[in-house]
């Protein structure tokens, strides 16, 4: 098995030593979390019991969410549940340490905000004032638009952190409740320019084209097109108007003049807010082009810049919602409203207002509304949107199901598990949203260069305009077009989205295929990986454990044996624990009452039963008893939780040693030599797991339990060979010959067993160390984390409605299929390749029109349709080929008999 801690504590006072999991994770520390907890030497934590999140069991009340950052650990938690928990007025409590946060449900009119704050402090910890929230600002999908943002939002007191996303139209800020409230935000982004929608509109890319700047784009393209006929073809109509300031102007001047107004609306106001918030970016630059076109008497350059660049504004959006759309379908994936049964009626209510604990209805070609439990009926259900798995699941009493899911053709009655905010699907949709928080270094790159390009453009677009006169013996208009036109490619939009464009596209196109990952830094790395490590059980293997042998020792009688076992293993959620279990009652063994449970750390277990302390577990543990078992060089997945170990005095004699028949003994001497020397390697040769059974005196049994290679595993490790991983492994506790026997297998390169958790950590970064592009480490999300932690890329198996695995890891397969992996690292390899190719021919093409402008090669007209509008474009279409990525099937079929 995979091994079990958390992040570390900094609460030095929390008294749970410095993990925050409660497993025994070989240092001797044991955090108990309100229930025992059992080590098996597989760094598994097995709790028991679980803090009540709900004590009143009452949903009404207001729902309060407090910041605790120094909230981090479950000891933590524990101290502050506890000073809530004799508060009136509180019907809820949650304490989240993965996230330092706390919710609670409460009767305004029974207690209050500050009574709950001052209970959570007398616990020793602060609450902070502040509050988060996503704007959703659909306008600001270019860089320059989140610059005039950004400058807004750094002039407002109380806001302490903000961030654009303009690749998903949102700003995430946190601010100071006692000095800025919402409103303040609000106002400081549409001072900017910027409307802040409520709810943003999801019509697509048909509200482009549809949209106010539409209309007036195409007005005054049809101005400009009347000026040119005017001007070039009917010139005899082009007659003067009137004369202003000393200059005439023309019908065609008119035209086009009308052309600036209507079509340049927009670029004018924007460039007043860019002036406003300081900030030199394209609406700035385009405006100064256009007025100064006018005041040089050049009004087909200026109307031209003003439609072109307006053109090129709406082409941007329209490509920018092109890559919003999938993150607009993940959102579609939850109903809004369910049908809750109360009081013996059904109820259409929204999802928002059902309780965890009610009942909905689901019908026939309905989405499942929450997460929850079927309760009721049966019917195939379509998990994809959550798994990625194309195959429906058969779901019947018992069964979880996902929001988003699609019940396919049965009635279900589900209990639901999770408030609407909290359910997997949801989970998913705010982890895609943050992914865009975890910067990759290739935008980093991107931003750093852009800070200088702009500037440097706009310096040789003025040295341009003075200097090409001497230089290059043009006039002062010809000069001032070619420096006009320089001004048009210092905009670096093109290049500034042509990586965030990339991993949203990924992102979300992944998300879509059941694979979730947290950030674009996670992407990129992930794609340049050269080796991948794999836990054993539960990853290259099902996990679902069974015993294969019962082998009887010392006149003990199966029955006997297992009857041992199964009333130790009622203790346990191990899932070797689970396995001996069902098997006894599988033979009609009956449960027996134990006492003086222990768990003996990495090794095993013991307990009193019938006044005689059992032992169960490794072959080690024995061995540390003093029966000689040093040709059993065994380490298991973990011990079977049976019996217990007193301290002992002294070795144990084997039959056959002495003869003295009054010693403790494990078995005649020749059983004992077949044990030992065929019987034990055999069933480890086989792949299987070794428990030993007895008391200090005497081998009682042996219990071999086996786990089933994942049908996929052995394509899933070619197919990555295929794609360019150089090296695959496996880092497992278990002994070197079960090790050896899967990775034979599966086709693993290397096998490191025997390891304890940290010898995990040492040799992920062993493998870091040896392979320069990084190492993925592939577990189940829980009781790997540290492992994945030291890892270039932390890698979850079956994520979907496990919260911890969410969290922790890096990126999560929602479903437990290893096809997936190579799925993974094919899209993040090709991400990685599309950025490279969006940066540098953005870069490339930016620098050919730079060079060419003042020399007079590039037009206002080519500046535009190439550099600007024709590069946004590019990067953006090339981006969304990573939508076309899908997993491929191994050709095996999983479904279950």
């Amino acid at each position: 098995m995979s091994d079990d801690t958390g992040d570390r504590c900094a609460d030095e006072a929390c008294g749970c030593g410095d993990e925050t999991a409660t497993a025994d994770v070989g240092d001797g520390h044991s955090h108990d979390n309100g229930g025992e907890t059992h080590d098996y030497g597989d760094g598994h934590s097995h709790d028991h019991e679980t803090l009540a999140a709900d004590p009143a069991g009452d949903a009404d009340g207001e729902e309060l969410r407090l910041s605790v950052p120094e909230m981090d650990c479950a000891s933590c938690a524990g101290k502050v549940e506890n000073a809530l928990a004799d508060l009136e007025g509180l019907s809820a409590v949650d304490p989240r340490p993965t996230t330092g946060t706390l919710v609670v449900r409460y009767d305004p009119s029974v207690t209050s905000l500050d009574a709950v704050r001052e209970r959570v402090e007398s616990a020793g910890y602060t609450v902070e004032d502040t509050d988060s929230e996503a704007f959703s600002v659909p306008d600001m999908d270019c860089a320059s638009c989140a610059g005039k943002v950004e400058n807004a939002l750094s002039g407002v007191d109380g806001v302490l952190e903000y961030e654009t996303q303009p690749t998903t139209g949102r700003v995430l800020v946190t601010y100071d409740t006692a000095r800025a409230s919402r409103g303040s935000v609000v106002a400081a982004i549409e001072g900017a320019g910027y409307a802040v929608a409520d709810d943003e509109e999801d019509d697509g890319r048909e509200s482009v084209w549809r949209s106010p700047r539409a209309l007036k784009t195409w007005s005054g393209a049809t101005f400009l097109l009347l000026g040119i006929v005017v001007e070039y073809l009917l010139v005899s109509f082009d007659v003067t108007l009137l004369t202003a300031l000393g200059r005439e102007v023309t019908v065609a001047w008119a035209l086009y003049l009308g052309a600036v107004l209507v079509a340049g609306q927009e670029i004018v106001r924007n460039g007043y807010y860019s002036a406003v918030n300081r900030n030199l970016d394209i609406d700035f630059l385009m405006t100064a082009g256009i007025v100064g076109a006018l005041i040089v008497d050049l009004p087909f350059e200026a109307a031209t810049l003003a439609v072109l660049f307006s053109v090129a504004e709406l082409l941007e959006r329209f490509s920018m919602d092109r890559a919003r759309d999938s993150m607009r379908e993940l959102m579609e994936l939850s109903p809004d409203t369910a049908t809750v049964l109360r009081d013996d009626a059904e109820t259409t209510v929204a999802v928002e207002d059902v309780a965890v604990g009610e009942t909905v209805v689901v019908r026939p070609g309905d989405k499942v509304p929450l997460d929850g439990v079927v309760r009721e009926g049966s019917s195939p259900v379509d998990e994809s949107p959550i798994t990625g798995e194309s195959v429906p699941a058969d779901k019947a009493e018992g069964d979880e199901v996902y929001a988003g899911s699609i019940v396919e053709g049965g009635y279900l009655e589900v209990e639901v598990t999770a408030a609407s905010a909290d359910s997997t699907l949801s989970q998913v949709i705010q982890l895609v949203e943050d992914a865009q928080s975890n910067r990759t270094e290739s935008e980093q790159f991107v931003d750093r260069f852009a800070r200088y390009y702009t500037p440097v453009i706009v310096v040789l677009a003025v040295a341009t305009v003075l200097l090409s006169p001497a230089i290059f013996g043009v006039t002062w208009t010809q000069a001032f077009v070619r420096g006009l036109t320089l001004l048009v490619i210092a905009c670096p939009c093109a290049f500034v989205i042509s990586t965030p464009v990339s991993v949203v596209s990924g992102i979300t196109s992944a998300a879509r295929n059941g694979v979730l990952i947290k950030g674009g830094n996670h992407l990129e790395a992930m794609g340049g990986v050269d080796a991948v490590a794999f836990d054993k059980t539960g990853t290259l293997t099902t996990g679902e454990l069974s015993v294969t042998d019962v082998i009887t020792l010392n006149e003990t009688t199966d029955t006997e044996l297992l009857g041992c076992a199964r009333a130790i293993e009622q203790r346990s959620e191990h899932p070797i624990a689970t396995a001996i279990i069902d098997y006894a009652e599988d033979q009609g063994v009956s449960d027996r009452e134990i006492t003086n449970f222990e768990a003996i750390t990495g090794k095993g277990v013991k307990a009193d039963l019938d006044g005689t302390t059992h032992y169960a577990g490794k072959p080690a543990l024995f061995a540390d008893l003093g029966f000689e078992l040093e040709h059993t060089h065994v380490k298991t997945d973990g011990g079977a939780a049976l019996g217990s170990r007193d301290d002992t005095d002294g070795g144990r004699v084997i039959a056959g040693q002495n003869g003295d028949a009054a010693d403790p003994q494990a078995c005649d001497h020749g059983t004992y030599l077949d044990l030992v020397n065929e019987t034990i390697p055999r069933l480890q040769a086989e792949g299987k797991s070794v428990i030993l059974v007895g008391t200090d005196e005497e081998l009682e049994g042996v219990v071999a339990i086996a786990d089933t290679v994942r049908p996929e595993a052995k394509w899933a490790v070619a197919r990555l060979r295929e794609l360019g991983v150089d090296h695959v492994a496996m880092l497992t506790g278990d002994n070197e010959r079960t090790a050896n026997a899967i990775a034979e297998q599966v086709g693993i390169d290397e096998v490191r067993a025997d390891l304890l958790p940290e010898e995990k950590v040492a040799a992920v970064e062993e493998l870091r160390e040896q392979y320069e592009g990084g190492v993925a480490m592939v577990g189940d999300g829980v009781n790997d984390a540290p492992a994945l932690a030291t890892a270039t890329v932390g890698i979850a198996m079956g994520a979907a409605g496990t919260d911890t695995a969410l969290e922790t890891a890096d990126i999560a397969l929602m479903a437990d299929d290893l096809t997936r992996l190579p799925y993974l690292y094919d899209l993040a390899s090709r991400a990685n390749g599309v950025i490279r190719q969006n940066i540098w021919a953005s870069l490339g093409v930016k620098a050919v029109l730079a060079i060419g402008a003042p020399l007079g090669y590039v037009s206002v007209i080519v500046a535009i349709v190439v550099g600007d509008m024709g590069m946004s474009l590019g990067v953006t279409g090339n981006a969304l080929r990573l939508a076309g990525v899908r997993p491929e099937s191994d050709g095996t079929d999983h479904t279950e008999d």
